[in-house]
């Protein structure tokens, strides 16, 4: 991890948390929290877990799922194969929706179930299925 991996994740991890609270959401964002997927224990850099989850399973010591929202921030020794199979593995284990944030490109990376998109430097990325509404530059997140 870098310094920049660990500020992109704590800019990304304040701004879905505001964005609870100004959008009167309910859940919670987490970092660096444990959940199992079909194959393993993971890791996600930034976490959302829905108000439904958290009832069922916000006392447990490990998500045994997937976050319905993910982001990991991809370092620059990180292989983008390696990656984007952690991705497709949350979504396979639960997961809505994975945002791979790449730093040194100003990519993010946005996978679902039924899409890839990639927003790039002067556009705007959103969340649709999960955190509804949320939306911010990519320009802003990575500054």
């Amino acid at each position: 991890m870098t310094l920049k991996h660990s500020l992109i994740q704590a800019k990304l991890a304040k701004y879905w948390g505001n964005y609870l609270n100004s959008s009167q959401q309910k859940g919670e964002v987490y970092t660096d929290v444990p959940c199992r997927t079909n194959k393993q224990g993971r890791y996600p850099d930034v976490a959302y877990l829905t108000p439904e989850l958290e009832t069922e399973f916000g006392n447990e010591k490990v998500l045994p799922q997937s976050f319905p929202l993910s982001a990991e921030i991809v370092s620059p020794t990180d292989l983008a194969e390696d990656v984007i199979a952690k991705a497709e593995e949350y979504l396979e284990s639960g997961s809505e929706k994975v945002w791979l944030v790449f730093p040194e490109n100003k990519w993010v990376i946005v996978l679902t179930e039924e899409s890839r998109l990639i927003f790039i430097s002067g556009q705007v990325v959103n969340t649709q299925k999960v955190l509804h509404g949320f939306s911010i530059l990519v320009d802003e997140l990575l500054a």
